[in-house]
């Protein structure tokens, strides 16, 4: 008997999962800069920057926000400004607010990522083969609303439902996100339910911990993949070996 015999629902993660960002933060960040007639930021610094401030944002401001009410444009464009000022760049108010518009508007649509080939034909497969999806990621708004339906992963196609950190106010690696996966999922049993991600901090070990099934995805040969199986997890290389196990005959380590 296939292990997709005994499913009735797939949660996936998104970032790493589905999609992957394309090209470098600086990129975004240096075109933002000349839009205004700036020289590039360096590349390293911005980056650098950019980790710090994200960092404490997500400290103090967890879940972009949400528990403290800041409308996610400020969440951003605090983390956004922080960003050059740890990387040694402080610009006026004006110049600032038109490279941040630039940021925020990017970030905002398709442009800065891709979808993996496997992506869509998966999803659209789970769900002919009669699974609820749900997508569970550490997103904001945007992913549900404007990111993931223009870059063709629409809800009701491709996903049925969507728990996002920056609307539930809860993210992984708390157990929690996923139990609000399970209850929108219509209060379905965790053991009839597989979580497919690519961290075992965030993905495999809080799905496992609330009573679902859960594997690992090592899209891109992660030295951390060496860890993840000898820790018992069954660890596969992309979505089309997904599909390919779920109809065999094998069994997810434990």
């Amino acid at each position: 008997m296939s292990l997709l015999s005994k499913l009735r629902c797939i949660t996936v993660d998104v970032t790493g999962t589905l999609i992957a960002y394309k090209g470098e933060l600086g990129d975004y960040y240096c075109m933002a800069a000349k839009s205004v007639g700036l020289p590039c930021p360096d590349y390293k610094r911005m980056h650098e920057g950019f980790k710090l401030a994200y960092t404490e944002m997500a400290k103090k401001y967890p879940c972009f926000g949400h528990a403290a009410k800041l409308p996610t444009i400020v969440w951003w464009k605090t983390c956004v400004r922080n960003s050059f000022i740890k990387a040694g760049y402080d610009y006026d108010e004006e110049t600032f607010e038109k490279i941040f518009r630039r940021i925020y508007a990017s970030f905002g649509s398709s442009a800065p990522y891709s979808v993996f080939p496997d992506s869509q034909p998966f999803l659209r497969w789970a769900r002919g083969e009669g699974l609820l999806v749900g997508l569970v990621s550490n997103a904001e708004y945007r992913y549900q609303d404007v990111i993931l339906p223009a870059l063709g992963l629409e809800q009701g196609s491709e996903w049925d439902f969507g728990v996002f950190s920056g609307l539930e106010g809860v993210e992984k690696p708390d157990p929690r996100i996923y139990k609000i996966a399970l209850e929108r999922a219509g209060k379905i049993a965790p053991e009839v339910t597989l979580h497919i991600g690519d961290s075992m901090r965030k993905d495999y070990l809080p799905a496992k911990s609330v009573g679902m099934q859960a594997l690992l995805l090592d899209r891109f040969k992660t030295p951390d993949a060496v860890e993840w199986k000898k820790s018992g997890a069954t660890v596969l290389p992309d979505l089309a070996a997904v599909q390919e196990f779920l109809t065999s005959g094998n069994k997810l380590t434990c």
